[in-house]
């Protein structure tokens, strides 16, 4: 079972990325990337996902998204923290709503398909999957995305 928080810096950032929305694509899509488990979904400013990029990539710059995945430093049979009153935590992943419109303008795509492809990205990088460009004709991740993406259009 999936269980997740999702949580709005700002109250007018409902309106750019819609919680039933929100909800019905992690609904869908979590069980099959994810399995069972718990995580957190933020939209933020582009100050603080900067500081976190900042902070924790030693990046100064905002960017689209950011996902920390919690692994397990212990005995490598799990690389997720496990609680046993908790279940199993995957992590956070932190939307900057501002870089996911400047995105869309970019690609000519629209705000609801480039959150959708930013929901994927980050549910994916949660599940262990990683990437070292942003190729997205030979990173097997954003490959995997982007199939995503096409194979669950029928959500926008």
């Amino acid at each position: 079972m999936i269980d997740y928080d999702i949580i709005y810096e700002d109250e007018s950032f409902r309106d750019r990325a819609p919680e039933d929305f929100v909800r019905h694509v992690i609904t869908r899509l979590a069980p099959a990337i994810l399995g069972d488990g718990s995580f957190s979904l933020s939209f933020v400013s582009p100050g603080t996902i900067q500081e976190a990029n900042r902070t924790w990539r030693g990046i100064d710059s905002p960017t689209d998204i950011l996902s920390f995945a919690l692994e397990d430093e212990g005995d490598g049979e799990d690389p997720f923290i496990m609680d046993p009153d908790e279940g199993r935590q995957l992590g956070d992943i932190l939307v900057c709503l501002d870089a996911m419109d400047e995105n869309a303008a970019l690609y000519a795509a629209s705000s609801r398909e480039e959150l959708l492809r930013l929901l994927i990205h980050g549910m994916l990088h949660l599940s262990g999957e990683d990437h070292e460009t942003n190729d997205f004709a030979t990173e097997p991740m954003l490959v995997r995305q982007e199939t995503l993406l096409q194979e669950n259009k029928d959500l926008l």
